[in-house]
């Protein structure tokens, strides 16, 4: 174990709010605040007709990251599961062991003619995670909590590519921006328990502390992309 909050996640409430009392380590565990970063010099214009592409993201801990993309106007579909490694090894006991390859991932499926793809790397390096983290996100630690970006094509690489360098450019955070560019290679989705946590399990101490305040800032920061209701997997 790299540190004590290597299971933190897994314990209810008053158990996990005992453990961070006891280490005195809210302080040093809360993520940075979020920026509202500026829109993307080269980006996509909004298409002409409906239809859906495909966004594979990592930033921690999936539940968060899921949770804010399902808030998201244009997302038709956001699903947390594993990236980077290979189907025998995806599965949330093994990935935590941070030797597959693999990190929690979101796959999000959208509507180019509502939401552009530089529209949600936005809301990706502003509110979704702190993209100048190396392999940990809040209390999560490890290369399962990497920030990856695994594109399908080279349009995502060069788009995201580009955005970075913007941002980089403009020190927009005080560290640069640790976030990988990966082929991607495939997404298995995660166990079904772990689907739509943040909506189905606001009263975890997790939850409220690390993952909560990211809805706050996604609607304060980007209204014209929020979404009261989220689009869930369970109702599908």
């Amino acid at each position: 174990m790299n540190a004590p909050w290597l299971h933190l996640r897994r314990l209810g409430g008053l158990a996990a709010l005992l453990m961070l009392t006891a280490c005195d380590a809210w302080s040093q565990l809360a993520e940075a605040p979020a920026v509202r970063v500026p829109a993307a010099v080269q980006a996509p214009a909004l298409r002409s007709s409906p239809g859906t592409e495909t966004l594979t993201l990592a930033g921690g801990c999936f539940w968060g990251v899921q949770g804010v993309f399902q808030h998201v106007r244009g997302v038709r579909q956001a699903v947390s599961g594993y990236a980077g490694g290979d189907k025998a090894t995806a599965s949330y006991r093994v990935v935590g062991s941070g030797l597959t390859g693999h990190a929690e991932s979101v796959e999000i499926t959208y509507d180019p003619s509502e939401v552009t793809l530089t529209d949600l790397l936005r809301v990706y390096f502003s509110v979704a995670h702190n993209p100048t983290e190396h392999n940990r996100q809040g209390p999560d630690e490890g290369t399962q909590y990497r920030s990856a970006v695994f594109y399908r094509d080279e349009t995502q690489r060069q788009l995201t590519a580009a955005y970075i360098a913007q941002l980089d450019k403009a020190h927009v955070f005080p560290a640069a921006i640790a976030t990988q560019l990966t082929p991607f290679k495939g997404f298995f989705p995660a166990e079904g328990y772990h689907q739509d946590y943040l909506t189905l399990h606001p009263e975890s101490s997790y939850i409220s502390h690390f993952d909560l305040p990211k809805l706050k800032s996604l609607k304060a920061l980007f209204p014209e992309l929020y979404r009261e209701s989220p689009v869930l997997v369970g109702s599908r």
